[in-house]
């Protein structure tokens, strides 16, 4: 189950048919996933979940439907452009610095 609801992912897609309702909720399920391991946080442990972490779920859900396929004559990337921008401010620091 995810937090971001199918029917804003369809929203922002402009779908209004349910053909591929099972295989958007997996992307969105994907999209929260890969959020919380990018942060270190899971995404459900936001509450609330800023605005922005679903506006980046909602692109990368998206996008993943759209291009489905990890090759292309075109040039990919892992992410659409800004997707990192919106999560980076809730991303866990990590400096290797051990107390002693």
């Amino acid at each position: 189950m995810t937090i971001t609801s199918l029917p804003l992912l369809k929203a922002q897609l402009n779908l209004d048919h349910d053909f591929d309702d099972g295989l958007l909720s997996h992307k969105l399920a994907v999209a929260e996933e890969w959020i919380g391991n990018f942060t270190g946080t899971p995404f459900a442990d936001h509450d609330p979940i800023p605005a922005s972490l679903t506006e980046a779920a909602l692109q990368l859900a998206a996008y993943w439907y759209v291009q489905r396929e990890s090759a292309s004559d075109l040039r990919l990337s892992a992410v659409p452009f800004g997707v990192l921008e919106l999560i980076n401010p809730y991303r866990e620091s990590v400096t290797g610095h051990v107390a002693a």
